[in-house]
């Protein structure tokens, strides 16, 4: 069924400009170098400049890197080429898509060396019959040794339904709750992250302590939007099971969207913070805010939180969430037919695997990185402590939550139907539309971007 979903995703795609990738080479997963002479140049596809800095710190092979970031020259005068677009309104892949289709008969330099995905959509690119990412263990890497000390959840999260690794990736992305501790002061008397931790434990006592923030003025979270991944990433059943062109939406999403209404008309979210990724939801973390927390893991303290607060570094800190979930995570994929195998198991094995490696993007950069053993260092070693944060070691926070997380099954409808469900509730949530109208538009919505989904099945 997956590989009807590929084609048919194709030809909507194409309409719409957004393309679903499907052409490959021939065979399963084999390169055309495979034992022969490496290509002169590695291209490698993103949607920023995240993992070629991490190449960069990590790899030792890098020479330098050209002053417009698009060309790496490593030391044996090979060129890693960086292909850059955006991942906003889906450029990012349909660039990518564009390619992958002309894969097979590429030249050799001009072949797709590595690309990465986002959780959002990988098992599109990890699937079999797409065969877009080659197995870890046709470029000689064993999961089950070579990779033992990831977290287990991201090695099934980069792997097709038959249980075979197709990717890798240097993050963990376990969240927290990252509270503002002026506001902690003023409402609760104090600011110590395992008091706060108390008092956000579960989401009924959450909600009471959403009433006390209240009396003072304060919201709890900025958006409706802030709490969806938490029970997006516990629903228990795949959105499509394999095999089948039923959606069946979970009753947790349904939980999000009655928890949602319930908390908007108590006046513990801000009203006026319509969704994420907007202007009003980057000024929700400014200094003039009245919001009390946000749901983040590392990169989003890094690279959302940190650049829109415009106050002293040490006001927010870190606690455990309501309950565990997981936001986002990088994967790397040695693309099928690259003519550079090697190069490509050995990037791979330094961003990804090596815990010396691992250890020092952590330091540089923040991330929570994807070695058991090492993030149990960092969460001890006060070396890894956060200015932003005050001081504060995240690491001794993000530990306990990654060890617990179990990844919700994915399909390859996953990233879509998360977000016409948010959009389609959105518009709910805010007045617009009645429920029942609301989840027509979802189905609406849903049809017109698979058309060989054949049922929406909600929840009795």
């Amino acid at each position: 069924m997956k590989k009807r979903v590929v084609s048919i995703m194709l030809v909507a795609a194409m309409a719409a400009g957004t393309l679903a990738g499907c052409g490959k080479t021939s065979g399963s997963g084999s390169s055309d170098a495979a034992g022969g002479e490496e290509g002169k140049v590695i291209n490698i596809y993103s949607w920023n400049d995240e993992f070629r800095e991490r190449v960069e710190a990590v790899y030792p092979e890098v020479k330098e890197t050209s002053k417009d970031g698009t060309v790496t020259t490593l030391n044996d005068g090979t060129e890693i080429h960086w292909i850059i677009n955006p991942n906003q309104d889906g450029v990012y892949q349909q660039k990518l898509d564009e390619a992958l289709m002309k894969q097979a008969d590429a030249a050799a330099d001009d072949k797709i060396d590595i690309f990465l995905s986002e959780t959002d959509y990988v098992n599109k690119y990890t699937d079999a019959d797409a065969d877009d990412a080659m197995p870890l263990k046709d470029l000689g890497i064993d999961p089950d040794t070579d990779l033992a000390e990831q977290y287990e959840f991201t090695k099934v999260t980069a792997s097709d339904t038959e249980g075979v690794q197709r990717g890798s990736t240097w993050q963990c992305c376990p969240g927290l709750l990252v509270y503002r501790r002026d506001i902690a002061k003023e409402v609760f008397g104090t600011d110590d992250p395992e008091e706060i931790g108390q008092k956000v434990k579960d989401w009924d006592t959450t909600k009471a302590t959403a009433g006390e923030l209240k009396a003072k003025g304060y919201y709890t979270f900025s958006s409706y939007a802030d709490t969806f991944r938490l029970y997006g990433n516990s629903i228990e059943e795949s959105w499509v099971s394999p095999g089948e062109t039923t959606i069946k939406v979970d009753q947790k999403i349904i939980d999000w969207v009655n928890s949602s209404k319930e908390w908007l008309d108590a006046g513990y979210l801000d009203k006026n913070v319509k969704g994420q990724w907007n202007d009003d939801w980057n000024k929700a973390m400014g200094s003039a805010s009245k919001v009390f927390a946000f749901l983040f893991p590392a990169w989003g303290i890094d690279f959302t939180l940190k650049p829109n607060w415009d106050g002293d570094d040490g006001v927010w800190a870190v606690t455990n969430p309501p309950q565990e979930y997981n936001w986002g995570g990088s994967y790397v994929h040695a693309c099928t037919g690259t003519d550079n195998p090697e190069h490509v198991k050995d990037i791979i094995l330094a961003v990804t695997v090596d815990k010396d490696n691992l250890l020092k993007i952590s330091k540089d950069y923040s991330d929570f990185t994807n070695t058991k053993s090492g993030m149990q260092t960092a969460a001890q070693d006060d070396s890894f402590a956060s200015e932003f944060l005050g001081g504060q070691n995240a690491f001794e926070y993000f530990a306990p939550v990654a060890e617990n997380i179990k990844i919700a099954p994915l399909s390859a409808y996953d990233q879509g139907c998360v977000e016409l469900i948010q959009n389609a509730f959105s518009d709910y949530l805010q007045g617009k539309v009645d429920y029942d109208k609301a989840k027509k538009n979802f189905e609406t919505a849903i049809l017109e971007r698979y058309p060989d989904i054949t049922e929406i099945q909600w929840p009795e």
